[in-house]
This record gives structure tokens, sequence and C-alpha cells, in this order.
């Protein structure tokens, strides 16, 4: 099968898909972090969990107030956090 087929196969199952003519064959959701919940588990203020994390405090204050999510290597390490509370204190020492 060429690229161009392969490219139009898929057009055409997103296609399907989005008028509700075919499931989606996998489906990925991941569980967004409670950033608040994490850093008043830990005893840590938005300064100093911004820090650890390497990013600004108006992004804490933003994961926190829902108005945006965590992604990427940021959302991992905040899944680390929440089932490893003692690794918070391997990344704030660096």
């Amino acid at each position: 099968m060429s690229i161009y087929d392969e490219l139009q196969s898929s057009l055409q199952e997103a296609v399907a898909i989005k008028q509700g003519k075919k499931a989606p064959s996998r489906v990925t959701r991941h569980e967004v972090a409670d950033v608040k919940a994490i850093r008043a588990h830990l005893h840590v203020s938005q300064a100093e969990f911004a820090k650890a994390m390497g990013t600004s405090i108006d992004t804490i204050k933003s994961w926190e107030a829902k108005r945006r999510n965590p992604t990427g290597l940021a959302a991992k390490v905040l899944a680390t956090i929440q089932d490893n509370p003692s690794f918070y204190s391997e990344i704030a020492a660096h």
C-alpha cells in the first residue's frame, strides 16, 4: 500500500468517525493531575513547586485553576510525584 493510499484510507476513516458511522479503533485518555492537591500534600508553596518543576508560578496557577492542563513531560512528572511523593524531593534538589 502506498503512502497516498494509507493517507486516503486514514482520512476516510476519520470522516466516518466524525459522522458517527464508525467507532474509533483506539481512544487514549490520560488522567489530568490535580496539581493543587499534589502541591498541598507536599506542603510546598506555588513558588517552590514552580521552581522544582522548572516552570513559572503563573503556569502552576493555571494548572491549579484548571485553565490549562499539564502536558508532555510535566504531566509525566506530576503523575510520578502523585504515585511517589518522595520523587518531588529529588527533582527539587536539582
